[in-house]
């Protein structure tokens, strides 16, 4: 499986560590096995779009912009690389 990579985006940890996520697959990694809140309507685009960048029917990018978006919504986000 290709990874579909994009710019990181800096999350925090359930343990307060720093976690880089560079690519389509650990997205959606960590949307389905660890994410800390598993609801919310921005987790749910998330976690549908990266199905859909990994069926090749939306780009990295919107999967990129989905996952920060979840990541605000849950309280983790801190920061992404400038596309």
């Amino acid at each position: 499986m290709r990874e579909l990579s994009f710019p990181s985006v800096t999350i925090t940890t359930a343990f307060g560590k720093t976690k880089n996520i560079r690519s389509v697959v650990q997205a959606a990694e960590w949307l389905v096995a660890h994410w800390p809140v598993l609801t919310g309507d921005k987790f749910t685009v998330a976690r549908q779009t990266c199905l859909d960048a990994l069926d090749e029917k939306v780009t990295c990018t919107a999967c990129r912009d989905a996952f920060i978006e979840a990541a605000k919504e849950a309280g983790i986000y801190i920061a992404d690389k400038r596309l």
